[in-house]
């Protein structure tokens, strides 16, 4: 009889134990963190998509200076660009503060921009055009913004549907109280002009102009 009475006593536990969970998981309490994770995760794979980007630069430096183009101007644009870019500390909290979110994109952007004005008129250099290694780096260069581009919508939808999160019911009770620090995630913003696709040649460049030292491939100081 007393034995009967623990087991029942255990599985009354057991079953309060698990309605609550239930109860818990119904209400919205795992919503944030599990939103949040996967935030990040998208975060993550924009890292990534840039890290990718700046390994490629010094290649496709060394490779326009090999052909004998070498525009001073242009190519320090984007040694620089990079270095800044790659500069740049970022982890985690950097999505949930707008100062420094807004320093992380201006760098990248600013990158993309260097590389847009460096990838012109390739046309009136038929050396470099018929390059394999040129070729190869420019195919690469051109899938590489596509994932960055993915990869940042991406990010913005799961911040927008985080930051919702924090905001509607029943999952602002918990904002409130038990998730009362959780800050919401920053946006990636369009840059201007970024619905032009930048074209892929190299106007402008004078083959007599020295150009600078091409950039170590060190990886990009991103956490």
């Amino acid at each position: 009889m007393q034995f009967a009475s623990k087991l029942g006593k255990r599985i009354a536990a057991f079953a309060a134990l698990a309605a609550a969970a239930v109860t818990l998981s119904a209400c919205g309490f795992n919503t944030i963190p599990t939103k949040q994770e996967a935030t990040k995760a998208k975060w993550a794979d924009v890292q990534s998509q840039y890290q990718r980007r700046a390994d490629l630069i010094p290649n496709l430096v060394s490779t326009v200076q090999g052909a004998a183009i070498q525009e001073r101007t242009t190519l320090t644009e984007v040694v620089e660009a990079r270095a800044k870019a790659t500069s740049v500390n970022v982890d985690a909290s950097t999505i949930t503060d707008p100062a420094k979110f807004q320093q992380f994109q201006q760098a990248q952007d600013g990158l993309s921009s260097a590389l847009g004005r460096l990838m012109v008129v390739v046309e009136r250099y038929p050396d470099l055009k018929s390059n394999q290694n040129f070729l190869a780096l420019q195919s690469q260069l051109e899938g590489t913004e596509n994932r960055i581009n993915i990869a940042r919508n991406d990010y913005n939808e799961s911040a927008r549907d985080f930051n919702t999160t924090l905001r509607t019911f029943p999952s602002i009770v918990w904002a409130k109280t038990i998730y009362g620090g959780e800050k919401p995630f920053e946006y990636f913003q369009a840059a201007a002009g970024a619905q032009n696709a930048p074209s892929v040649n190299f106007d402008g460049l004078r083959p007599t102009d020295p150009a600078p030292a091409a950039p170590a491939a060190a990886p990009a100081n991103v956490q």
